[in-house]
């Protein structure tokens, strides 16, 4: 059966996504900005339709397969050992109730990419509190809510094992109607059995492949 041959738009809103995939593989720019640079980089300073721009999903899907194509080598032990780690900080923080998100739930993490965990927490300086009290100094920011509100949530940062951690604090009643996945079957969040259920495959594929 023939295929349907891509329009132009279809061409052009894919050499944009393989573009911006590029630079989140190779130099961990976040999407936004990949999307942005990569569309500038193609059509300059030219006015751009919004159906022209990738959304996040197909972007993610070319950074699969970039990773499959240039750093099939060290990003399969890159994204396990990064798993590893999120979930050694969530058995710290599960009177928190934390859900990991981000590349290193999707399955994109590497070698440039930090731990994006979202917290359900009674009170955010409680999370601060416990912080202190673990000698981790964070810094603090904020982050657009995952429901689209207006109002941001505090987020703290970190480093923690060499690498970068981030935690964003919800409030507990956020989680009622939280997806853990979106309308497309992406998983958006991803609770501690659920993140060792993910390790157990990596590690049932890299047994596979030895």
């Amino acid at each position: 059966m023939p295929t349907h041959p891509l329009s132009d738009t279809e061409l052009l809103r894919a050499e944009i996504a393989a573009s911006a995939a590029r630079l989140i593989a190779e130099d961990g720019v976040d999407y936004g900005t990949a999307k942005r640079k990569a569309t500038k980089q193609i059509l300059g300073n030219s006015k751009v339709r919004g159906d022209v721009l990738p959304d996040n999903a197909l972007i993610e899907d070319e950074v699969r397969l970039y990773n499959e194509l240039f750093f099939g080598d060290t990003q399969p032990a890159r994204l396990l050992h990064l798993r590893n780690l999120a979930l050694r900080i969530m058995q710290e923080l599960t009177t928190f109730q934390p859900y990991l998100t981000g590349a290193v739930l999707n399955g994109t993490a590497g070698e440039h990419s930090d731990i994006y965990l979202q917290l359900f927490a009674e009170s955010a300086k409680d999370v601060e509190i416990y912080l202190l009290n673990k000698g981790i100094d964070f810094e603090v920011s904020e982050s657009s809510h995952f429901k689209g509100r207006s109002e941001a949530v505090e987020t703290l940062s970190f480093i923690w094992q060499q690498e970068g951690v981030h935690l964003a604090l919800y409030e507990v009643d956020d989680l009622r109607g939280a997806v853990k996945k979106s309308p497309s079957g992406r998983q958006e969040r991803a609770d501690i059995e659920s993140v060792r259920a993910l390790i157990a495959q990596d590690n049932t594929k890299e047994n596979g492949q030895k």
